[in-house]
């Protein structure tokens, strides 16, 4: 079993992709002690707590965001095993009950992009690996953006398959003031808005030149939604310390950290 999974350089990986036809997972894995992505530095501490009618204390995606939970627990998986598509250019762990399956890629994207779609035994989703996504820069008027805040950020070695972003690449949880706390995790090398104000949250990686951006997380975006909009797969809180305790106690999101942060993009 590994820690931090490293990343190695990707070059032709969405292109590749076009091979994918049905996922292949290694055997189990023995989960071996408790596992949990740490920061490398200590988190900052904690802003104060908000509740559903409060404004979210100040923070940032990157390296020195304002953690208003503390690390996750250990992911509580008893074993695991790795995913791989066909042509071995993607790899990451996941618990070995859940299942992963390559499904078809979601209208718009890139030619050879893929969509691996990853659900517990029971249907629950729980996150999705996509690629060939196109850029994304849509119009944010100020008058209707919402603060969000950033729960975790966590470092992730995926840098060299990602094309130009504003942060280094992170796995988050964030979340956006609506009429709840909405949150939604996944890896992205970009920041949702200045001063915290954002229209939406996109977990995604800003690809190399050419081959589309990719995401690997619960939604591709995350938005503040109207009281009479579906919430699922995002996460929807009261307040911020229920986002909070939702990081630092939730064996889903311990597990689903793991998986997410052992992705690996190969050659």
């Amino acid at each position: 079993m590994r820690g931090k999974a490293p990343v190695p350089v990707l070059s032709a990986v969405f292109l590749l992709a076009a091979a994918l036809a049905v996922p292949g997972c290694s055997g189990p894995q023995d989960s071996g002690p408790g596992w949990t992505a740490q920061p490398d530095a200590t988190p900052s501490p904690a802003g104060p707590s908000a509740g559903s009618g409060a404004s979210p204390a100040p923070a940032t995606d990157g390296a020195s965001a304002t953690a208003t939970a503390g690390p996750s627990p250990a992911a509580t998986a008893a074993a695991w095993k790795t995913f791989s598509d066909p042509a071995k250019t993607v790899s990451f762990e996941l618990p070995q009950e859940w299942i992963a399956q390559s499904v078809t890629p979601d209208e718009g994207t890139l030619p050879g992009a893929l969509k691996i779609e990853v659900k517990k035994p029971d249907g629950t989703f729980m996150a999705a690996l996509r690629t060939g996504l196109p850029p994304s820069a849509a119009d944010c008027p100020e008058s209707v953006r919402k603060p969000y805040t950033v729960i975790s950020s966590l470092p992730v070695d995926v840098a060299a398959a990602g094309g130009e972003g504003t942060i280094p690449p992170r796995m988050v949880f964030r979340v956006i003031q609506g009429s709840r706390f909405f949150g939604s995790y996944g890896i992205t090398n970009v920041v949702g808005g200045a001063g915290n104000q954002a229209c939406e949250l996109r977990n995604v990686v800003r690809g190399p030149a050419g081959k589309g951006d990719w995401s690997f997380g619960d939604l591709v975006s995350l938005k503040a939604f109207a009281p009479d909009e579906k919430v699922a797969p995002a996460k929807a809180f009261d307040t911020l310390d229920q986002a909070a305790e939702y990081v630092e106690g939730s064996a889903d999101f311990a597990n689903v950290q793991r998986m997410l942060m052992s992705l690996e993009i190969k050659n």
